[in-house]
């Protein structure tokens, strides 16, 4: 079976684990990164390094991108630079960053005719990287997203969610629920503590309502005050400003999704921008109520 021929645009919290993965299982891997020092562990790997996104595809079969917004997607594909300008005829471009379906539909125009893509962000983070465990949600064509599951099963469990741009809606749509869940979830925490229940009580209350998991898995961090950064806060605010242009999109109306957005921006503002998005919990405590809530 010949090597598989990856390039990995992207070398941020998750394109860097995804990257190592897929050395360790055997792929020729070639990287690039608009922080040149993101790349050197790699390199040392094992892996190649290209001096521009276009350097980095030129050879590829397949192309995984991996960056922050749509903004920096437009940067790496488009322009003599640029992934459209040395991608291969016949590869397939997999747009794994969290982004919109419109952006997808621009990258779309913006590639050469024959080059396939899919899109695919994932659920999970660091971690289900590193291990192989990401939920990969892919957009595109059957047969196309059939050619390209053996490589991302190497990344968790792929499965196709409808046509090109259905995995970046599939995205905004899980964030959405994850998002909304938190704002209640703070919100019950802060009603718990005005109306004098104490921290063990009110946490027994939510071990019996739908929120029981997400209660109990924050619980901890709370307690010791800490927010080590899985996904940041600031990328959490950019994803919900992304559902909320969706939904001004769609035409809708949605005050939940709006509130839950409303208190990341909130959050990022009064400095939790590096911490993780769960950070919102104690700024949600703080902030509903006249000072802060203990937790004990």
């Amino acid at each position: 079976m010949s090597v598989q021929r990856v390039a990995v645009i992207g070398l941020g919290a998750m394109g860097a684990p995804i990257a190592r993965r897929l050395l360790g299982n055997g792929c020729q891997v070639t990287v690039w990164n608009r922080s040149p020092q993101r790349a050197v562990a790699l390199r040392e790997a094992g892996a190649a390094v290209g001096t521009s996104p276009a350097d980095a595809v030129r050879g590829a079969e397949t192309v995984i991108v991996t960056v922050a917004d749509p903004q920096a997607l437009v940067a790496v594909t488009e322009g003599e630079h640029g992934i459209a300008a040395g991608v291969l005829p016949g590869a397939v471009v997999v747009q794994m960053s969290t982004v919109s379906p419109s952006s997808v539909t621009r990258l779309a125009h913006a590639l050469p005719p024959g080059t396939g893509l899919l899109d695919a962000p994932v659920l999970g983070s660091v971690a289900e990287a590193a291990s192989g465990a990401l939920r990969v949600l892919v957009g595109g064509p059957p047969e196309l997203v059939e050619r390209c599951l053996p490589l991302l099963a190497q990344l968790g469990a792929p499965s196709r969610v409808g046509a090109l741009g259905a995995g970046s809606a599939a995205k905004l749509v899980a964030n959405n629920a994850l998002f909304g869940v938190l704002g209640v979830l703070g919100e019950s925490l802060a009603l718990g503590g005005a109306l004098g229940l104490s921290w063990e009580a009110l946490h027994e209350v939510l071990g019996a309502t739908p929120l029981a998991e997400q209660a109990a898995r924050r619980r901890p961090a709370l307690e010791a005050g800490d927010h080590p950064a899985r996904f940041a806060l600031a990328l959490a605010r950019k994803d919900a400003d992304l559902v909320a242009d969706a939904v001004t999109d769609a035409g809708l109306g949605l005050g939940l999704t709006a509130a839950a957005r409303d208190w990341l921006a909130d959050a990022e503002r009064a400095g939790g921008a590096d911490q993780d998005y769960s950070a919102v919990l104690p700024h949600i405590l703080h902030t509903a109520t006249k000072g802060p809530q203990r937790c004990t």
